[in-house]
C-alpha cells in the first residue's frame, strides 16, 4: 500500500477535535513526519506520516490565498 501524497497548503480534517475546538488543520511540513497548524489557534504540531493517515477523517477543498501585499497603502 502506498503512502497517501500530501503537499503544502492541503487542508485536513482529523477524527479527533483539537483542545480549542477545532478539527480542521493546514500542512506546513512534509517529510516522514507531517507538520500541521491548526486553523482556529494557529498551533503547530507535528506528526508521524502513518498517524497522520490514520486520523485523517477528509481532505478539504484548498483556500485560495490573495496577496495583501499590495493593499497596504
Amino acid at each position: 500500500m502506498q503512502p497517501m501524497q500530501f503537499q503544502l497548503g492541503d487542508r485536513l480534517r482529523l477524527r479527533k477535535q483539537h483542545p480549542c475546538g477545532n478539527f480542521d488543520w493546514e500542512v506546513v511540513r512534509l517529510g516522514a513526519d507531517i507538520g500541521l497548524r491548526c486553523e482556529k489557534c494557529g498551533r503547530r504540531v507535528l506528526l508521524p506520516r502513518s498517524e497522520v493517515e490514520r486520523r485523517i477523517k477528509q481532505v478539504l477543498p484548498r483556500l485560495s490565498k490573495t496577496d495583501d501585499f499590495f493593499d497596504e497603502e
